[in-house]
């Protein structure tokens, strides 16, 4: 049976621990900035590729496994920690027209922008053999309107509820993971109820019901087709019933006082997990690595994952190759084994990252993977099944990510400075006008 180990670090961190990214990608590299990708050379073909945070390939030794099965083949990957540091060079790149790799990641949040300004820059993957595996809206999400698929899918991010068993039982309330996820069925409602009864009941110190308000918005807004954009491209956060929903509900569970008046990945939070200060934290798949080892072997056990009330997506990736790349069509053939179900599955048992591959969601190798941290939860089950929820259809804008953290500061208004939610509403919705115009 697979497990996830505590060590296997997670996409999340890299988009954290920025210090020295930009040395990473600007510095570090040892090719010529005025040339694109690699090329054929002592008899070998030597592809590149120009990768974020931890992606899984180079660290579960895939990228060694190909050069074996394929001796004329010479990968070479640079891996910059910070994604918005990577992206930003990827840009300038992709405006200079050089210094690109043959095979470059896209995060989900950049993908819109790659469809909408950058398509020529991109090959188009529609006519490879083998890449019907994925789910649908996963390759939707990089297809241009008039059917260019310019990538490949790496992961997604279903959701979850991770839960603090000892804290649970000190409430009062269920510890076993199918009894926890009872408790808030169908409705993220039901999630905040718990925390009333929680906070309540709770008999064991300063602890807060949830990490942050912000979590629980993500989860509910990723949980529709449209989030803040609509299919045209045009900003709707503003009458989105979606948007209006998840926000007041996050903003009465701050009022409440049900969360630790923290934001996810922002300072305060890793101290959180290790001092334990919170009990629950809606947690992306993506999530439990960065989770386990920021809260320490003295907490190992105590942490459990139950189902979400609701399916959701929050998260990644895509393989592009460019589209002058010298190397074209190895590096299509490379992309094509990388995302295959077998690879995505093992990927997956070694550090969590849930495929996008339909295919593998539903073989063996993903279903039996257990997290040792987590209280041995089944995370190949819970986290599968809750792919199978996503909505069939997931618009995404030019801006997502500057809107969803824009609206996460919003909230901390609310937590941190007794800010009205109409308040806090209204300057982050000028925020938003500012930002993204």
């Amino acid at each position: 049976m697979g497990t996830v180990h505590r060590s296997s670090r997670t996409r999340a961190v890299a988009l954290v621990a920025a210090a020295g990214a930009l040395s990473l990608v600007v510095g570090c590299s040892s090719s010529d900035d005025s040339v694109t990708g690699g090329g054929k050379k002592d008899g070998k073909v030597v592809i590149t590729m120009g990768m974020y945070g931890v992606m899984g390939f180079k660290e579960t030794g895939l990228l060694e496994q190909y050069e074996k099965e394929n001796p004329n083949v010479d990968i070479q990957a640079e891996v910059a920690g910070d994604e918005q540091t990577y992206y930003t060079a990827l840009q300038t790149r992709l405006a200079a027209g050089k210094g690109l790799k043959d095979i470059q990641g896209i995060e989900i949040g950049r993908a819109k922008e790659i469809v909408d300004t950058q398509a020529g820059k991109f090959a188009d993957f529609s006519d490879v053999a083998g890449t019907d595996h994925f789910l649908p809206w996963k390759q939707s999400q990089i297809t241009t309107e008039d059917g260019k698929v310019l990538g490949l899918g790496t992961d997604i991010g279903p959701m979850a509820v991770c839960y603090r068993r000892d804290y649970f039982e000190k409430a009062g309330l269920p510890t076993d993971r199918e009894e926890v996820a009872k408790l808030w069925e169908g409705s993220w409602e039901k999630y905040v109820e718990v925390g009333r009864t929680f906070k309540k009941d709770f008999k064991g110190g300063d602890v807060a019901y949830m990490d942050a308000a912000s979590g629980l918005f993500n989860a509910m807004v990723y949980g529709y087709p449209e989030q803040y954009y609509n299919a045209k491209g045009d900003l709707i956060y503003d009458t989105n019933p979606a948007v209006k929903e998840a926000w007041n509900l996050a903003a009465e569970a701050a009022e409440d006082g049900l969360s630790a008046k923290l934001r996810q990945f922002q300072p305060g939070w890793d101290p959180g997990l290790a001092n334990g200060t919170f009990a629950t934290a809606v947690c992306p798949a993506w999530m439990l690595g960065h989770i386990g080892e920021k809260a320490g072997e003295q907490n190992k056990g105590k942490w459990d994952v139950a189902k979400a009330p609701k399916g959701a997506n929050w998260g990644g990736s895509f393989l592009g190759v460019v589209e002058q790349s010298p190397v074209k069509e190895e590096a299509k053939k490379l992309v094509a084994w990388l995302t295959a179900p077998e690879q995505q599955a093992h990927i997956f048992q070694k550090q969590g990252s849930v495929p996008s591959s339909q295919k593998a969601l539903e073989s063996t190798e993903v279903k039996s993977v257990t997290a040792e941290y987590f209280n041995n939860a089944p995370i190949g089950r819970i986290f599968g099944e809750a792919a199978q929820e996503i909505p069939d259809k997931q618009v995404l804008g030019r801006k997502d990510g500057t809107i969803k953290d824009t609206f996460s500061q919003g909230l901390t208004l609310i937590e941190q400075q007794g800010a009205s939610r109409d308040e806090a509403w209204k300057t982050t919705a000028d925020r938003i006008e500012k930002a993204v115009g």
